[in-house]
């Protein structure tokens, strides 16, 4: 065991003292254990080649050591590369679990035992667990895990003497008959057994050390390992409603289809009214109108138009229909400026309350319908703030087969907050009726989409995995402070975009090109969607930004059988030119052309056909 003793060289071990090593998740309370066990007496090292610092101590005549909260052995990070290194020294391990995660915690717990390394589980925050009415069958846990498990409550001092006196019953625990054969064969080329481990798991700084190529059976051994916490929490952990908070109960509920679903639908009913009403309606309806086109815009044209005329090429690309200073200022901080602080304020509640990651488990399994799962949730409702913050969210999916499907539906059926404000203002006008076709003919678009890319791409969807927070009231400034983040992150890098469609509009309208693509795109807006020519113009700009277009339409003398198919080829249509920038960017060239131009048919596909339905 060399390559582990000079990864431990700069500190000191007596001549045959035994290392105990604490792992653990962040924050499950392992430093009141190290603080227990070492007492007074604690020495901090910084590991060689990182910036993290290890403490140790000694407890009898055996030294303690103390490492970096962690999810997983292995070497992600230096964090992860630190407490792995540690964990091959060690001759006794002391897991301490957070009895309300173990869902979370015991994946490492199972990746400790199967190193053989001997180990005993501390599960911590009994109390927290009996709060929310979770209780832990300690007896079975130990009996599956084969190795010696404590109930404690760190902080209260409880269990704390219990470790100590059993200390060393730690012992080897239960590994899968198959994996053990696995390890005995790599064992001839690695020092150790839990050396071997890594090495299968395709650690390449273990594999370097034996001169042996890593592993490729990560995935494989992960999903195993994974498939058996699942089945130890199954049995061991049982929800009371005894003695629980509201808040527990409540969070419950958000959990359970037969009350979450209601739960749900009554959250987006608020976010309907709050943005589509008050802020859309209400809120923009003064910004825009009474200060930017009442006040603004006629001082800025008659300050411009008193040295640059107003028919003239940079006047119009100025102060002209869609010009710089007029239309587009308006819109940034008319229009888009109180959407989005909306959007964000209403976003950030969700997530500081604990709400987020419960919706994610909630929706879980609809999405898997579609090959994604539940965390694509928060992409999906990011992109009713905007397409293109939501496709740079696609990141915190999975695989690379989850970020196309996610990226394909965000370009095709979600409509942006600009445009949300907009198309609810419009179906507010024509009735519920055509409101309920406009979302059942969205949602099925979307399961289509979703189940055909799901069934064509390769590979397999990556499970949910989302910590599930306390539900509380959430704190106003900290709500109030990630609202000013991602507004002003959001609005410098929209209004630049913004610009630059406006100006190349601008630049189509004075070469006369607008019409010649309104032109040709007349036969298509005539014949296949039964629309007025000019609302090609409407789908030109929806190309510039889609609210643009939606707001097009506001302008229009349209039947309300117009408006609906005109707002369903207008939400299918083209993402606009910012998110179109980033689809390329995050998903390739071909991948985003591909996506870009099946939404321009299935736009005018499915307005064509509810057009032939309902007109």
């Amino acid at each position: 065991m060399h390559c582990c003793h000079n990864s431990l060289s700069h500190i000191e071990i007596p001549e045959g003292a035994k290392k105990i090593v604490l792992v653990g998740n962040p924050n499950v309370g392992k430093s009141v254990f190290f603080n227990a066990l070492t007492g007074m007496y604690v020495d901090v090292s910084n590991f060689p080649g990182t910036t993290v610092d290890i403490s140790y101590g000694r407890f009898g005549k055996d030294v303690v050591l103390d490492t970096p909260g962690v999810y997983g052995i292995s070497s992600f990070n230096d964090e992860e590369k630190v407490a792995r290194d540690v964990i091959l020294a060690a001759d006794l391990i002391l897991n301490v679990v957070d009895a309300v995660h173990l869902e979370r915690d015991l994946f490492l717990t199972l990746q400790v035992i199967d190193t053989g390394i001997p180990v005993i589980v501390a599960v911590n925050m009994m109390d927290e667990a009996a709060k929310q009415g979770i209780h832990v069958d300690i007896d079975l846990l130990e009996h599956l895990l084969g190795v010696p498990v404590i109930p404690t409550v760190a902080v209260k001092g409880k269990g704390l003497e219990e470790v100590k006196n059993r200390l060393y019953e730690a012992r080897t625990g239960n590994i899968p008959p198959a994996l053990k054969r696995d390890l005995q064969e790599m064992l001839n080329r690695a020092g150790t057994w839990a050396e071997a481990l890594l090495i299968l798991e395709g650690d390449p700084h273990v594999a370097e050390r034996h001169g042996v190529a890593p592993g490729t059976r990560r995935e494989e051994i992960y999903h195993e390992r994974r498939h058996r916490v699942n089945d130890i929490v199954r049995h061991v952990v049982k929800e009371t409603n005894e003695g629980t908070r509201f808040s527990t109960k409540l969070g419950r509920w958000m959990l359970q289809p037969l009350t979450g679903i209601p739960i749900f639908v009554l959250v987006l009913a608020i976010m309907y009214y709050v943005i589509g009403v008050i802020v859309a309606q209400d809120i923009v309806g003064f910004t825009e109108e009474t200060v930017m086109q009442g006040m603004y815009e006629p001082a800025v044209r008659a300050f411009v138009g008193r040295f640059i005329s107003e028919d003239s090429v940079l006047g119009t690309i100025l102060i002209g229909e869609f010009g710089l200073l007029t239309l587009t200022i308006t819109y940034i901080v008319g229009l888009m400026l109180p959407l989005v602080l909306g959007f964000y304020f209403l976003m950030s509640l969700m997530e500081d309350s604990g709400y987020l990651p419960r919706l994610a488990a909630l929706v879980d399994r609809a999405m898997n319908v579609i090959g994604l799962n539940g965390r694509a949730i928060i992409p999906v409702i990011l992109g009713f703030g905007c397409i293109t913050m939501a496709t740079i969210t696609t990141r915190i999916l999975g695989s690379a087969r989850e970020r196309t499907i996610a990226t394909a539906v965000l370009g095709l059926a979600i409509p942006c907050s600009a445009q949300l404000g907009v198309i609810v203002g419009l179906l507010a006008g024509i009735g519920v009726e055509y409101t309920v076709i406009y979302i059942l003919t969205l949602l099925i678009v979307l399961g289509i989409v979703g189940r055909v890319l799901s069934r064509v791409l390769p590979g397999e969807s990556s499970e949910l995995l989302i910590d599930l927070p306390p539900i509380r009231l959430p704190r106003l400034e900290n709500v109030l402070k990630k609202t000013a983040t991602k507004s002003y992150a959001f609005l410098k890098e929209a209004s630049p975009l913004f610009m630059l469609g406006a100006f190349l509009i601008t630049l189509l309208q004075v070469a006369g090109l607008l019409e010649v693509i309104q032109n040709a795109l007349a036969p298509v807006t005539e014949g296949v969607l039964r629309l007025p020519r000019e609302t090609a113009t409407v789908f030109i700009m929806g190309m510039i930004r889609r609210d643009f277009g939606a707001a097009g339409l506001s302008d229009m003398t349209l039947s309300p059988e117009q408006t609906l198919v005109a707002l369903l080829t207008i939400t299918l249509f083209v993402p606009c030119i910012a998110s179109m920038i980033v689809m390329l960017k995050e998903r390739g060239r071909k991948e985003g052309l591909l996506i870009w131009i099946g939404s321009w048919v299935a736009a005018f596909v499915v307005g064509g056909i509810v057009a032939r339905i309902i007109m």
